[in-house]
């Protein structure tokens, strides 16, 4: 089992669920997050001050998958993501040591199948 984390621009959240569903990937978690990075944070002017804005919006989704998933996963995430500018967001696997589903104590694979 592997657990993608993926954070991207709001703009692109329907386009990448779309993405994942087309690749049989229908339940995920997600929600709104907060970063910094290489992209620059927007400035805006209220009444001659300059204010900044802080930090840039971005959606964070969770998607635990069987090995079988990553790699498209990742594929239908970066495409329907990518725009080729600085703040598209990156993509994280880690490795799930131990699933279970708590409804029905199934475990593995079969506890995101149940």
């Amino acid at each position: 089992m592997k657990k993608i984390e993926a954070i991207v621009r709001a703009s692109k959240f329907d386009d990448v669920k779309e993405a994942l569903a087309e690749k049989e990937i229908n339940f995920f978690t997600f929600y709104e997050v907060k970063g910094y990075g290489h992209q620059k944070s927007e400035s805006r002017s209220y009444r001659g001050t300059i204010y900044d804005v802080g930090y840039i919006a971005r959606i964070k989704l969770e998607i635990l998958v069987s090995e079988g998933f990553v790699d498209s996963a990742i594929a239908a995430i970066e495409a329907a993501a990518k725009t080729g500018d600085k703040g598209d967001g990156l993509i994280y696997v880690s490795d799930l040591a131990k699933t279970v589903n708590i409804r029905t104590g199934n475990t593995g694979s079969d506890a995101i199948n149940s």
